[in-house]
């Protein structure tokens, strides 16, 4: 080879180097714009930048069918619109069809497994996508945990990625405050004060004296606790009961203190707190020995809305004005817990806790008023609130039941609770639960009933599945006690269980009920938009995201003799009866807390003083990692309503 063309060849080389140096800056930058390579390591971004190959691919032509075989390449959008049909037979996972943008990725499952793809995609104009090799694929996975995890929990990477980004948003706003999703085994006294249970009173009471406490934890050898003792413990149970201070302290302590292991976190010990009455939680290792205890104290230094002030201002409220002020607390300390990056369902449930509490408050406070004494009774809790889902904005849904005494007259006890209910509502409408506009409220005779009468009612609605019959029975069976007998609520759900596992009629008609609202996702853009007559542009996410997973959830907690009301609750433990498969329920429960947490969220940053935000969002005012969130959640209602479809043989 002459010198010249030597040094020809040398300087074409030099050249394709520079542009493939240029061309993996190019990718590399366009790679830090989208999740997850926006939280990679430099070096697997370099990888991705140097194997991947940019490609075109005019409109209408077929990116990858289930007929090429085994998936050769990963590929990203840069630019351009990419549909994603389900080919041949109808599964479990179908969708009709979905529409990719730029920055989103297909197909995950098929290159991961190594097979062919189930979907047929195609360039639905001029498109531009990177193509990764297969091979340099699982290189990038196992080397890259975020991309490990992106492709492995796609949901659940990005809804953690949004979750940061709402941190972020509203780090000033709620202040600087530990999280409470910090583990209980960095918070509360790590070295708490024990005896054991056969020591006198006196003693422990010298014990607590000398350490300066006012609370004991009474343990044995082992160091599992059996009980606790505390300064009120002293007062009813040794002073007032003349317990001689010879006795052993286990006469005296509480029995079968409230214990959460060290990985539970900071809201689940005020969680517990606010639901069962209580100041302490005791901390234990994973072999149940006594490690901490959390105190209200504690959890009170991580928030500047206090939970203990809220409770006990609920608990001593002397009249519905005081209560109105605790309505508003309750609010911003659940705000606080947002900004953290508390999980939705986690915080819907808080919300409901504390929402219990003032309810029950109110009923004492009417109590002083009326007086059933010698009536059993319940008051009921419906929709939402029966479900713990409640949200910074809902309404009531209640109801009463009772069990008439031999000797008197229904009709005549029902007036007495009808007048009491209807000061409740009111009550409860003055504390911010505005009155039920389907006036489904136990002030309503149709919903204040003897137990016999809700179990008839509920037959009526099984064996008669009319659509009327369906609309009661999506609210109605998502039912608890509040306040009163809970035995009268669990033998009407005991009726309800019966009834609908002996009826599969019934909950075929509940399935094609449920899928008559589908997710707002179009077929040639992200989002349908004009399903609100009024609201052009903008999504009910409760009526075509939440509810649909709501209705799923209820169908198959009634198939599978769930007694559980909560959603998430109901959906994990009928997937576990039902055998579905454990990542394909977190996926689906991951797209329902996304859309929860988006809610939530728009409700109290759209809220105005004396009115809660709507559920109505315009998906173009989000960011672009939450609209990508919220389409794969759309996706997972979708793929959720295929299985119900499948599994009730719904066309």
């Amino acid at each position: 080879m002459s010198t010249e063309n030597q040094v020809a060849v040398e300087a074409e080389t030099a050249l394709r180097e520079q542009g493939s140096r240029r061309m993996a800056g190019s990718t590399q930058a366009f790679l830090k714009l989208h999740a997850p390579f926006d939280k990679m390591a430099p070096e697997a971004l370099q990888l991705f930048a140097e194997k991947a190959q940019l490609s075109f691919y005019p409109e209408g032509a077929r990116i990858v069918t289930p007929e090429s075989g085994p998936v050769r390449f990963f590929y990203l959008i840069e630019s351009g619109k990419v549909q994603a049909r389900q080919a041949g037979e109808v599964a479990v996972t179908e969708y009709s069809v979905l529409t990719l943008s730029p920055g989103e990725s297909f197909p995950i499952g098929a290159v991961t497994a190594g097979r062919p793809s189930t979907n047929l995609y195609l360039a639905l104009e001029d498109t531009f996508c990177y193509q990764l090799p297969a091979e340099d694929f699982l290189t990038l996975m196992a080397t890259s945990r975020e991309f490990n995890l992106f492709c492995t929990r796609y949901i659940a990477s990005l809804l953690n990625q949004s979750r940061q980004q709402l941190q972020q948003q509203f780090a000033q706003r709620a202040s600087e405050q530990q999280t409470l999703n910090s583990p209980l085994s960095g918070i509360g006294s790590r070295s708490p004060v024990t005896v054991s249970p056969d020591i006198p009173v006196r003693q422990a009471l010298e014990t607590m004296s000398a350490a300066g406490v006012g609370s004991l934890v009474i343990a044995g050898e082992d160091r599992k606790p059996v009980g606790v003792f505390t300064r009120s413990d002293l007062l009813d149970r040794v002073v007032l009961a003349d317990l001689p201070q010879s006795a052993p302290i286990s006469q005296a302590m509480s029995p079968a203190p409230f214990m959460l292991e060290e990985q539970a976190t900071a809201y689940d010990a005020m969680l517990a707190m606010a639901t069962h009455g209580i100041r302490h939680v005791l901390v234990t290792d994973a072999e149940g020995r006594l490690s901490g205890v959390v105190s209200e104290r504690d959890l009170f230094a991580l928030q500047r809305v206090g939970l203990r002030q809220i409770r006990q201002a609920i608990e001593s409220a002397p009249d519905v004005e005081s209560l109105r002020q605790s309505a508003s607390d309750v609010r911003q300390l659940a705000f606080n817990m947002l900004a953290q990056g508390v999980g939705a369902g986690q915080l819907t449930q808080f919300i409901s806790a504390l929402n219990d509490a003032l309810t029950k408050r109110i009923l004492q406070l009417n109590l002083e008023r009326h007086h059933f004494d010698g009536i059993e009774w319940a008051w009921l809790a419906f929709g939402s609130e029966g479900r713990d889902e409640q949200t910074f904005s809902t309404d009531q849904d209640n109801g009463i039941v009772f069990a008439v005494p031999e000797g008197q007259a229904a009709d005549a006890i029902k007036e007495r609770f009808l007048a009491f209910a209807l000061e409740v509502n009111k009550d409860l409408d003055r504390c911010g639960f505005p009155l039920c506009k389907g006036n489904i409220m136990a002030s309503n005779p149709q919903w204040c009933l003897t137990l016999e009468q809700w179990k008839e009612q509920f037959t009526q609605w099984i064996r008669m599945p009319q659509p009327e019959a369906l609309l009661n029975a999506s609210i109605f069976f998502d039912f608890r006690c509040l306040y009163g007998k809970a035995e009268l609520a669990e033998s009407m759900r005991r009726h309800l269980l019966a009834q609908t596992a002996a009826n599969g009629l019934f909950l075929q008609a509940m399935a094609r009920n449920a899928l008559d609202v589908e997710p707002p996702l179009g077929k040639l853009r992200d989002f349908l938009t004009d399903l609100e007559p009024g609201h052009p542009g903008k999504i009910d996410l409760k009526k075509y995201g939440i509810r649909i997973f709501v209705d799923v959830a209820r169908i198959y907690a009634l198939a599978a003799g769930v007694h559980n009301t909560n959603s998430v609750q109901r959906l994990r433990i009928a997937a576990q009866r039902l055998s579905i498969r454990e990542e394909e329920i977190n996926a689906i429960l991951e797209g329902l807390d996304f859309i929860q947490l988006l809610r939530l969220r728009h409700q109290y940053l759209e809220g105005e003083p004396g009115r809660q935000g709507d559920n109505l969002i315009n998906p173009d005012d989000l960011n672009e990692l939450d609209r990508r969130i919220l389409k794969e959640s759309f996706r997972q209602a979708r793929k959720i309503q295929s299985r119900l479809k499948l599994d009730y043989q719904v066309h």
